[in-house]
């Protein structure tokens, strides 16, 4: 009997608890919340003083110094779309009439006081006028380029009017494996302005290899030492800065891996290349040392036999057209030199290719016709030629045995133009 009476009083137990839990859930779904506990839930603060982080003291110290560099050119029909070698960023542009039209852009970084700003060659390459843009203006500021290396792609600007603080130059021989790389340009123009990444140093002294051609059109392979890093680089970050933790420029964004036609189609994320800021110090050193205060506006600027000898003032060659996909750079090939002529005198030899006279640059034999028909007596040219071993050899009747010819250098000479009665 008692046992009966126990577990009645337990279900009528059970089934009180579980009325008043439904009483209370009943309560609180229909209850409304405080205005002061929306406010508690809304109403917070962020100190901060607080955040921890050695990116954004370097961020707010140099962004201002990284600036736009604008590649403006003469086009004609051309159609351009996309983005450029070395991730510089290219506006479509289509020009009938040959105006100057902007090419590209790229990023930079004011380095001086008196206005120097260090970029990559190739952003600038090829321009007819350079400016910069900056964080605080629309306005352009024409560019003087000062110094620079095509081989290893740097280039040093000079800008008149530009009142920006510069950044401090670190070691990058001191670099380290693992250490933050902090990455701040212009990717995809003025789109993302001054944008900021951060990754580490993946690698150091990376042997990068690339085909470059000349001014002249000579094929050649370079290859340069870089810094590795996992930070973003995209197009229009090249020529901007790889700063360290301490805020000084490391390095020098110049290009990323991507899966598109490199490695077989392999995956590739997150590998991008910087130039040491070391390798860069000689031509910003040269850049300082040619500061006179003053600037300018940036300006950059088979075979058909000809006989160069219609005027009375010959230069005593035979020369034909070249070009050899890169093998040699275009120009005139010296087949023939004559004797005592004024081309002998100065030293221009069998196998030269004479590629510029007088800063004209030769892409073809009746070019260099044209020039020596304008000369007068005593005419001073200087003449740039390459010349390299087994060209010489490598001249047949039926053209040019490639095979044959070596590597060379450019060689600038001076042919003083005498009568041909005078030249012997």
């Amino acid at each position: 009997m008692k046992k009966n009476l126990s577990i009645k009083h337990i279900i009528a137990l059970c089934m009180a608890i579980a009325l008043l839990v439904s009483a209370v859930a009943f309560a609180k779904d229909n209850q409304t919340i405080s205005q002061e506990d929306i406010d508690a839930i809304i109403n917070t603060t962020t100190d901060a003083s607080q955040i921890e982080s050695p990116f954004t003291k370097v961020a707010n110290e140099v962004r201002d110094s990284v600036v736009g560099i604008n590649n403006y050119q003469i086009q004609r029909n051309n159609y351009y779309y996309g983005f450029g070698f070395g991730f510089g960023y290219r506006d479509r542009n289509y020009d009938n009439e040959g105006s100057e039209t902007l090419y590209g852009k790229g990023s930079g970084v004011v380095i001086s006081p008196y206005g120097h700003v260090l970029t990559n060659y190739h952003v600038i390459e090829d321009a007819s006028r350079v400016t910069v843009t900056t964080a605080d203006s629309d306005k352009e500021y024409d560019a003087q380029v000062i110094s620079y290396s095509e081989d290893e792609d740097i280039a040093v600007l000079l800008v008149s009017g530009l009142d920006i603080t510069p950044v401090q130059l670190g070691d990058s021989d001191q670099l380290q494996v693992g250490e933050w790389a902090i990455v701040i340009g212009n990717p995809l123009s003025d789109l993302f302005a001054r944008t900021v990444t951060v990754g580490i140093v993946s690698a150091l002294d990376r042997a990068i290899t690339d085909t470059s051609y000349d001014q002249y059109g000579r094929r050649t392979n370079i290859t340069n030492s870089m810094i590795q890093v996992d930070a973003a680089i995209n197009s229009g970050n090249s020529g901007g800065g790889m700063f360290n933790t301490l805020g000084q420029l490391m390095g020098i964004p110049a290009r990323k891996y991507s899966s598109s036609g490199m490695f077989n189609s392999a995956s590739v994320e997150n590998i991008g290349m910087c130039i040491p800021i070391n390798v860069a110090k000689p031509y910003i050193r040269e850049a300082l040392e040619k500061y006179s205060g003053v600037t300018a506006a940036s300006t950059q600027s088979g075979s058909d036999s000809a006989s160069v000898s219609a005027s009375r003032v010959m230069l005593g060659v035979t020369v034909g057209t070249v070009n050899t996909n890169g093998v040699l750079p275009n120009g005139a090939l010296v087949r023939e030199v004559s004797a005592s002529s004024n081309a002998e005198r100065a030293g221009i030899q069998v196998g030269d290719v004479i590629v510029e006279v007088n800063d004209q640059q030769i892409t073809s034999s009746n070019e260099l016709v044209s020039i020596i028909q304008a000369c007068k007596e005593n005419d001073e040219l200087s003449v740039k030629v390459y010349r390299a071993g087994g060209i010489a050899e490598a001249i047949t009747e039926n053209g040019i045995d490639l095979s044959k010819i070596t590597d060379g250098e450019y060689i600038t000479l001076t042919v003083t133009m005498l009568n041909s009665d005078k030249a012997a």
